[in-house]
């Protein structure tokens, strides 16, 4: 079998086994670029009053189980703080992904919201699958994606080679 046909195989085949998982990377990651001008897929930052944070972790717990669809009865339900000091507030991401938004000040609620983003990114990097997926999945489909690349550059250039290459 020639260089050019096995190259062609190479390519066809592997855009096959490919075409469907980097149909989903590039619709999940369209929407990450696009979460924050959507409320529905992560909800707007509020602001809070000061920009030093003054409540401490035993308050934020307390004030994160009054807030009943969060279904927080202790800190293993909460999957992360993210403390924003520059705009006075402290986000409570729960497991299922709820995100609760507080003052960092006072400790009002300010905003409590479904946080749709970290699914979609959990599908985008292959994780919704099983937690490993991002490697025995996203890679072998990010390895097959350079060599259709590689071997695209290849099929585009042949032409041209062949073209300018001196006669005998």
């Amino acid at each position: 079998m020639s260089f050019k046909k096995t190259n062609r195989t190479i390519h066809k085949w592997a855009s096959i086994v490919i075409a469907i998982p980097l149909l989903i990377i590039f619709v999940t990651g369209i929407l990450l670029l696009v979460k924050k001008e959507f409320h529905v897929l992560q909800p707007p930052t509020m602001k809070g009053h000061g920009q030093v944070p003054t409540i401490i972790f035993n308050q934020i717990l307390t004030i994160a189980k009054t807030i009943k669809n969060a279904e927080i009865k202790s800190w293993q339900d909460i999957d992360r703080l993210d403390v924003r000091p520059s705009k006075g507030i402290i986000k409570v991401r729960t497991k299922n992904n709820l995100e609760i938004q507080l003052d960092a000040s006072s400790g009002k609620v300010l905003y409590v919201a479904q946080r749709n983003s970290d699914l979609i990114e959990s599908i985008h990097d292959g994780t919704f699958l099983e937690k490993n997926a991002n490697l025995w999945l996203m890679l072998p489909v990010a390895i097959a994606s350079i060599v259709i690349l590689i071997t695209g550059v290849i099929l585009f250039f042949i032409p041209y080679l062949k073209k300018n290459r001196p006669r005998a």
